[in-house]
């Protein structure tokens, strides 16, 4: 897929999610699950993150880490290429007093290289998987160097090339989704979201390193929804809530180590901004 089907692909993918924006907390924030994930990926960010820092936040959806963060003190710029993603932030925002907190602003992850040149953020920051909507992530993350003060962090949440939970769906004869991460490759998967169809792509952690490689040191990585199933299984917590307790449990215990860090529904990575040379 060329640079031109790839930009068109992000405006597609912004239009499913505009559709879904108003719905989009009804439909979710009630799910143990996905409490669950937030929940993790907050703990992992707010374990490293300085005081009173500054964050960049790509595809921030509905604002929900946004209003999280500014709530901890921390100033947010919050970006999302959905035009009603950004309108509902805004709304969350002025309802909840956090303006002076969180700047809002509609922008593509594509779209940062200007970014720089007024300001440096101590975070930047992307939860659930929003740069798997492009199939040129190298290129994004190259272009977050910039942004970052020395010192600061980049923190990504991503779907990778391989999932446990999705491979033991072969036994129920879905060979299809086992195996669609696998063999997704440079040409991505179909995604539908609202009735929108568009493409979807999925990263080892290895390709996300490499691009950052110049001007970052990894931190760590984390698997996400390794042994607690992903949200997709429908009422899974509330069916077994002693089982879903104890994967949570196990899954605390392990997240960190090989090979579980990286066969989850996502992964967790985090990089430090090598100091300014000279």
């Amino acid at each position: 897929m060329n640079a031109s089907a790839r930009d068109t692909n992000e405006q597609i993918a912004a239009k499913a999610f505009s559709l879904q924006a108003a719905s989009f907390d009804g439909i979710y924030s009630g799910d143990p699950i996905i409490a669950y994930k937030r929940q993790r990926v907050r703990d992992h960010v707010l374990a490293m993150l300085p005081e009173n820092s500054h964050i960049l936040e790509l595809n921030a959806g509905t604002g929900e880490d946004a209003i999280f963060f500014a709530e901890h003190g921390h100033r947010v710029h919050a970006t999302d290429i959905s035009q009603s993603m950004v309108d509902v932030i805004r709304q969350k925002t002025e309802t909840r007093g956090l303006s002076s907190m969180i700047r809002i602003e509609q922008r593509s992850f594509t779209a940062l290289d200007d970014l720089g040149k007024n300001e440096k953020y101590d975070l930047v920051f992307s939860n659930f998987a929003g740069l798997n909507c492009t199939g040129r992530l190298a290129d994004v993350l190259r272009s977050i160097g910039g942004l970052v003060k020395p010192g600061g962090m980049v923190t990504l949440v991503i779907l990778p090339r391989f999932c446990l939970w999705e491979i033991l769906l072969v036994g129920k004869g879905k060979l299809k989704t086992a195996t669609r991460r696998i063999f997704a490759g440079k040409r991505g998967i179909d995604a539908r979201v609202e009735g929108v169809h568009f493409k979807c792509w999925y990263y080892n952690p290895a390709l996300v390193k490499e691009a950052l490689s110049n001007a970052f040191d990894l931190l760590g990585i984390e698997g996400l929804c390794t042994f607690v199933p992903p949200s997709y299984i429908e009422g899974f917590a509330q069916r077994y809530p002693r089982t879903f307790g104890w994967l949570c449990r196990k899954e605390d215990l392990f997240k960190s180590r090989w090979p579980w860090r990286s066969i989850g529904d996502y992964y967790i990575i985090s990089f430090k901004k090598k100091p300014a040379s000279g």
